[in-house]
């Protein structure tokens, strides 16, 4: 965090030394889209008015974050093809989160089991928190579909103005990398293969990256 916001209020304050616009640190959000696509770029006035070795050194410090804290890295990897109606946006992110809270409680109870994790979820609105508070009780009342009981996951996830929260910027940077790489069937794609080394692996198979479903041709990529 301390890296990284330093670095911003640097730039914050030159735009102010040069161009004379004042900007706070929540106008200085990193965003995959943001920063990839030029016209998504120009219309915000932080990034704008970047140079492009200015942005690209802003988001190799998220990168390089994972690496300096031994950050894990897991994620799930829906392939949407294979989902018909009713199997609607709602059940799938319903079932990626479900997914997730089994992958990172295999990690807890692998790497720290006498400690419990805390969920950060950017947030969605009142409405669409409040459907995944009440997904992720049920998960924890009752285990998930496959029968994994979260011992060690607390009881409410908390969620977070992605503006205000680097890791959450950090988390839509590796989510973006894992997206574009799958997408195109290209494992790699540059930014794929920075996190790659940092998704988790405690016996050398990637645990920390699930694929659904079991036929997907997403398979492929990780041979």
């Amino acid at each position: 965090y301390s890296r990284i916001v330093t670095r911003k209020r640097e730039l914050l304050a030159r735009l102010w030394a040069v161009h004379g616009i004042s900007l706070d640190l929540d106008s200085a959000e990193i965003k995959s889209n943001w920063v990839r696509n030029p016209t998504a770029r120009a219309s915000r006035p932080f990034l704008s008015r970047l140079t492009e070795p200015d942005v690209t050194a802003l988001v190799d410090l998220y990168f390089q974050a994972l690496f300096d804290h031994n950050m894990p890295i897991i994620s799930v990897v829906f392939d949407k093809r294979h989902f018909r109606p009713p199997f609607d946006a709602a059940r799938l992110h319903a079932k990626a989160w479900e997914m997730l809270c089994e992958r990172i409680e295999m990690f807890m109870w692998r790497e720290h089991p006498k400690h419990r994790a805390v969920m950060i979820a950017d947030d969605m609105g009142k409405n669409e928190n409040v459907k995944l508070a009440m997904r992720h009780a049920r998960f924890l009342e009752r285990s998930t579909t496959a029968g994994r009981e979260l011992r060690h996951i607390v009881e409410m996830p908390l969620f977070v103005r992605s503006e205000l929260s680097e890791g959450v910027q950090l988390a839509d940077l590796c989510c973006y990398a894992t997206y574009r790489a799958f997408r195109d069937m290209n494992k790699d794609y540059e930014f794929f293969q920075r996190i790659l080394p940092r998704v988790y692996r405690p016996d050398g198979r990637l645990h920390g990256l699930k694929i659904h479903p079991a036929l997907s041709a997403c398979h492929e990529l990780l041979k």
